[in-house]
């Protein structure tokens, strides 16, 4: 199935952009909103958030809380590197953009919206020679112009598959996970996903280790709201995250790779992050781990399933 190409601008004045997530003004807004999939934005803009497909980057700000900023502002600034945004200032936060010269073009391939009204893309900078909305079939040649494979390749991104995410894609994408991690670039000489990590205090995975950042949003918000970690894979089993197991070909879910001893805050994930493909699960409301074990909800926790 192709993708429809959407031509247009990146905006950051004024936003809160991370290392997976920008805002584009697309040059014919219709093409977006015709994306299928999710509602529009409850509160249309000029711009719209993208979520980029098949990255998730270290968080620069959830629920106020964040990863180790090395790595989470690396993926952030390069991003906008990527798209040509120069002379960044940000507020003392460093959380929202105070001044830029955005405004830069740029195009994305996107075949829907996922449940938040987010059109799931694949970023590229510059003008395309096609027309805005041809259909296109994206390739690996292609792919790997993209700053979703740039991240990966450079090691400043997690790979994090969602069904829909079609699997020679997938597979070029783990290609180059593999030769970041065995080359320790990036974030991967400090990620403790898989060697496990213990979780004494909300500060370990806000300042010192990088996990996963799936696995720091639900265990950092068990943490805030339980003031332990002690019963976080007991509590994750209960939240129900859908997950196909590409090791073993079985559907499952994600408590099942998080190995976790009773009383103990020890925790480890017992698979690399691209041996699984997660459902997003479309049903289920924004933020229902959170509001399961009863933490506060905000509007910046929102996040696929």
């Amino acid at each position: 199935m192709p993708f429809t190409l959407i031509k247009g601008s990146f905006r950051v004045v004024g936003m809160s952009p991370d290392g997976d997530s920008i805002r584009f003004a697309a040059d014919d807004p219709a093409l977006i909103n015709n994306l299928p999939g999710g509602p529009p934005e409850a509160h249309p803009r000029p711009s719209t958030q993208l979520r980029l497909e098949g990255i998730d980057a270290l968080e620069t700000h959830y629920a106020a809380r964040h990863q180790p900023t090395r790595w989470a502002r690396a993926a952030r600034d390069r991003l906008l590197d990527f798209v040509g945004i120069q002379n960044v200032r940000w507020d003392a936060s460093q959380a929202t953009v105070v001044s830029a010269d955005d405004g830069t073009r740029g195009w994305i391939l996107s075949r829907e919206k996922e449940k938040y009204g987010r059109p799931v893309a694949f970023l590229f900078a510059g003008d395309p020679a096609e027309q805005d909305g041809s259909q296109i079939v994206l390739k690996a040649d292609l792919l790997r112009q993209s700053f979703n494979h740039t991240a990966l390749a450079e090691g400043l991104a997690y790979p994090t598959y969602y069904e829909g995410l079609f699997s020679d894609l997938r597979n070029e994408l783990t290609s180059v996970v593999k030769t970041a991690r065995a080359n320790n670039l990036g974030l991967w000489p400090v990620d403790r996903s898989t060697a496990g990590f213990d979780a004494t205090d909300l500060s370990v995975i806000i300042d010192d280790v990088a996990i996963l950042p799936k696995l720091f949003r639900r265990l950092s918000d068990y943490m805030a709201t339980k003031g332990t970690a002690v019963g976080f894979r007991e509590a994750l089993a209960l939240g129900g995250d859908v997950v196909w197991d590409l090791r073993n070909q079985n559907r499952t879910h994600f408590d099942t790779f998080i190995e976790q001893a009773p009383g103990d805050v020890h925790i480890r994930m017992t698979r690399d992050p691209e041996e699984l493909v997660f459902d997003p699960m479309p049903e289920v409301p924004a933020n229902h781990f959170a509001a399961m074990i009863g933490a506060p909800i905000s509007g910046d926790t929102l996040q696929p399933a």
